[in-house]
C-alpha cells in the first residue's frame, strides 16, 4: 500500500494560497450587488474644473460635498428634456424633466409650470431651493399629527429636503453623524428588498421600507411592469410611542416600522394613515367602514366592487401583503391585496393639486358612464355606471 506524500510546509502554503485564489475568480465571477457602477468621473470630479469650465451637471459654479458634480438636484432634477440622463453606461433617473413621460415618483416640473397646465406649489412636495416657500403648507403638514414635544423638528414649508432629517431619503435622525444617504449609492441593492435595514437596500432609499424595484423607474410601464410595493392587510396605530402605539423610530431614524410604503408617508401625514389614537383622529378608530379618512394598508374586499378590479393599473397601484413579490404581475388578488397612498398620489409631483394621480375634482363624476380617466373608478367599479332614468 502506497502511502501518501508528505507537503512540505512550503508547498502546503502555495496550495492554500492557490485554493483561496481561485474561491475569489469564482467569486468575482458571480453577478455582483447592484451597486452604482461605472466610472468614478460619471459622479465625482476632483477639482470641478475641466478646460476652464464646470465640471457639475448644472454647470454651476460652487464645489459639492463629497467631490460630487452635483446635488441631488444636480443630479437628479437637472431640468431638462429626458427623464433618463446618461451618464457612461448608466441613466441618471431625473425628477425634473419635460419629457412626455414621467417615472414612477412623479416629476417636479409640474411644481415649476415647466410641464403640465401651470406653475403651482399644491402639485407636489415643494422641495427647499426647488422653488420659494410652499404658500399652500404651513408649519403643520397636511394630516400632520401634533406632537407638542416634537415641534422643532416637525417638517414644515422652510424646511423640506430630498434627504435627511427633514427629507424622505436615507437616514432621518434629528443628528447623530449619519444624515442623508452617503454611501448609499456605492452600497445600493436593486430589485427586490425584504430586509432594509439600512437606506442602500430599503426601496429607493427610504430607509425601512420594502418593495420590488422596477429596474428603469417605470420608464416602460404595463400591467405586468411596473413597481411592486409591500403592504399590510389592515393599518395600525402608529406614533412615537406609549400603550398600543407603534412607534415609528427606529434604528434608522424615523422608519416605517412594518415596511409599508404607506407607514412611511405616515411619518409625516400620520392622520391620513394610522387608526385613531390619543394624538389623533386617524382614519378612524378602527380598520372598519365607516371611516373618516380614506384608509391605507388596507386589503381589497373580495365581495362587490372592488373585487373586479382584477388586473393592475399602473395609474392605480396597489401593494402586494405577505412578502415582497420577485417580479411584477398583471394579477389582483382582493383580500390579499391593499390600497396605499400611492394608489391615488405620485411621491414627488403630478400635474393635479395634492399630488393627484388625476384630476379628482373635474373628472370624476359618479354615473357618468365609463370614465378611465378617473381612477377613483377603478377600485369603486359600481359608482361609474350609466345614468339613472
Amino acid at each position: 500500500m502506497n502511502k501518501a506524500k508528505k507537503l512540505s510546509p512550503a508547498t502546503r502554503r502555495v496550495s492554500i494560497n492557490l485554493i483561496v485564489f481561485t474561491c475569489l475568480l469564482l467569486l468575482w465571477s458571480l453577478p455582483a450587488l447592484a451597486a452604482i457602477q461605472g466610472s468614478c468621473s460619471n459622479c465625482h470630479t476632483m477639482h470641478n474644473s475641466q478646460n476652464g469650465a464646470s465640471m457639475n451637471f448644472d454647470d454651476s459654479i460652487p464645489a459639492n460635498e463629497g467631490l460630487l458634480r452635483g446635488t441631488c438636484f444636480g443630479c437628479h432634477a437637472q431640468g431638462g428634456t429626458q427623464a433618463l440622463v446618461p451618464v457612461g453606461a448608466d441613466n441618471i433617473p431625473q425628477v425634473m424633466h419635460s419629457e412626455g413621460t414621467d417615472l414612477a415618483g412623479g416629476n417636479f416640473a409640474f411644481i415649476t409650470g415647466m410641464k403640465g397646465s401651470g406653475a403651482s406649489n399644491g402639485k407636489g412636495h415643494n422641495i427647499v431651493g426647488l422653488t420659494e416657500t410652499d404658500s399652500e403648507m404651513g408649519t403643520i403638514l397636511p394630516g400632520g399629527i401634533q406632537q407638542s414635544f416634537h415641534e422643532s423638528l416637525i417638517v414644515n414649508s422652510t424646511n423640506l429636503t430630498c434627504a435627511g432629517t427633514n427629507g424622505c431619503h436615507g437616514y432621518r435622525y434629528a443628528g447623530g453623524g449619519r444624515e442623508g444617504i452617503e454611501g448609499a449609492h456605492h452600497a445600493n441593492v436593486d430589485g427586490k428588498l425584504d430586509a432594509p435595514d439600512k437606506p442602500a437596500n430599503s426601496y429607493r432609499f427610504l430607509s425601512g421600507v420594502k418593495g420590488l424595484e422596477d429596474d428603469d423607474w417605470q420608464y416602460t410601464r404595463s400591467s405586468s411592469d411596473h413597481n411592486e410595493y409591500f403592504g399590510m392587510t389592515e393599518p395600525v396605530k402608529l406614533g412615537c410611542s406609549g400603550g398600543d402605539i407603534i412607534s415609528c423610530h427606529g434604528s434608522l431614524g424615523i422608519q416605517t416600522p412594518d415596511g409599508t410604503i404607506s407607514q412611511y408617508c405616515a411619518t409625516c401625514h400620520g392622520n391620513f394613515h394610522t387608526i385613531q389614537t390619543d394624538r389623533s383622529s386617524g382614519i378612524g378608530p378602527n380598520a372598519s367602514s365607516p371611516f373618516i379618512r380614506h384608509p391605507t394598508d388596507l386589503v381589497l374586499p373580495t365581495t362587490g366592487e372592488y373585487s373586479l378590479y382584477d388586473t393592475y393599473d399602473v395609474n392605480v397601484p396597489i401593494a402586494r401583503t405577505g412578502a415582497v413579490p420577485d417580479t411584477s404581475s398583471a394579477a389582483i388578488s382582493s383580500g390579499s391585496d391593499a390600497v396605499i397612498c400611492m394608489s391615488c398620489h405620485a411621491a414627488h409631483a403630478t400635474n393635479y393639486d395634492d399630488m393627484l394621480r388625476w384630476d379628482y375634482a373635474g373628472e370624476c363624476n359618479v354615473n357618468a358612464g365609463t370614465n378611465t380617466a378617473c381612477g377613483c373608478f377603478t377600485c369603486h367599479t359600481a359608482k361609474d355606471g350609466e345614468p339613472t332614468q
